[in-house]
């Protein structure tokens, strides 16, 4: 018998540790796989190492219809996957056009909700994400460009609740140079999605330019340096979460309001994520909750002179009476 190839290997190993990670359950797994080299290599390891696990594999190839032959490219997906046994197999045909945000954020939208479906359809343990240690040091650097704090620097999680569905991230510690050298070992043939080198998107721009300058200039680790970074923090925003959680029951008042004396007592990136939730819970979607309306809020607690409402993401209007924060009518 041949050696196994230590991409192989490497894929291989990372799918069975996420894997173990499941609760004993008859649901199969779902792998989300475009036919790029990252996605195959997971699906042909998840095939591998569920088919040991006494585990069902099933795959979902999205065709976002953006490109000509992405229905044609989809079924070659399905069809290689039902050669592997998976079951089921499906071709999600999603729309992009007409969605809010920029194309990247359009296309992963409704690439989530046809995944975040699927999954409820045949009641998955889990959906699994083809995303690489290199794909993580990019948000890094996508999240440090817009200014981000440490929850946009944390990156992309291994482990994430969608709509109720687990999402899993198998090769955060696995490099894009690997996957594509597992595909080579496996004879399979990766798809080139051509937006990858597409200058229009600023993700295909860190990739082909600013995250090999890094390289360059700081050396090859940088790129595990960057995921390493973004694990510290997520492990550190999850601490000061579960505090600013618990900082916010102990500041409510019983009509939902929270009480201000209470939150002047917080240390400030601990009293922002407490007014960050609470925003939330008003209503306030995540995606529109900016830093300045954080800001906001918190002068109403640390600087407040007399003025008015502060106005946040959905019409909410939030102002300061009686030493407390209230939802103003």
């Amino acid at each position: 018998m041949a050696p196994l190839a230590p991409p192989v290997a490497a894929v291989r190993l990372a799918v069975r540790k996420a894997l173990t990670q499941l609760p004993s359950s008859a649901a199969p797994i779902l792998v989300a796989c475009s036919g790029g080299a990252d996605s195959l290599a997971l699906a042909s390891a998840a095939a591998f190492v569920a088919a040991r696990m006494g585990m069902r594999a099933g795959l979902v190839t999205v065709d976002h219809g953006l490109q000509e032959g992405s229905a044609q490219r989809a079924t070659a997906v399905a069809e290689w996957a039902a050669k592997l046994d998976f079951e089921p197999v499906e071709v999600a045909t999603v729309t992009v056009a007409g969605r809010t945000g920029g194309p990247e954020a359009a296309a992963r939208a409704a690439r989530y909700e046809a995944l975040v479906a699927a999954a409820r359809r045949h009641d998955a343990a889990a959906v699994l994400l083809g995303h690489t240690r290199d794909d993580q040091a990019e948000t890094v650097l996508l999240a440090l460009a817009r200014g981000a704090g440490p929850r946009g620097l944390s990156g992309m999680p291994a482990v994430r609740e969608l709509a109720g569905v687990r999402m899993l991230r198998p090769l955060l510690d696995v490099s894009r140079a690997e996957t594509r050298e597992a595909c080579a070992a496996l004879g399979l043939t990766p798809w080139e999605d051509p937006h990858n080198a597409d200058p229009a998107y600023a993700r295909a721009r860190v990739r082909s330019s600013a995250l090999p300058a890094l390289v360059e200039v700081l050396g090859p680790g940088v790129v595990a340096n960057l995921a390493r970074t973004a694990g510290l923090l997520a492990a550190d925003t999850a601490a000061l979460d579960a505090l600013a959680g618990s900082a916010l029951d102990a500041a409510r008042a019983a009509d939902g309001a929270v009480r201000v004396a209470a939150l002047a007592e917080l240390l400030p990136a601990l009293r922002t994520r407490v007014l960050h939730a609470w925003a939330r819970e008003l209503g306030a979607a995540a995606a529109a909750l900016s830093h300045r309306h954080v800001v906001a809020l918190d002068a109403l607690v640390t600087d407040w002179h007399g003025q008015g409402a502060v106005h946040l993401p959905g019409g909410i209007l939030v102002a300061r009476r009686d030493g407390r924060l209230v939802r103003s009518r």
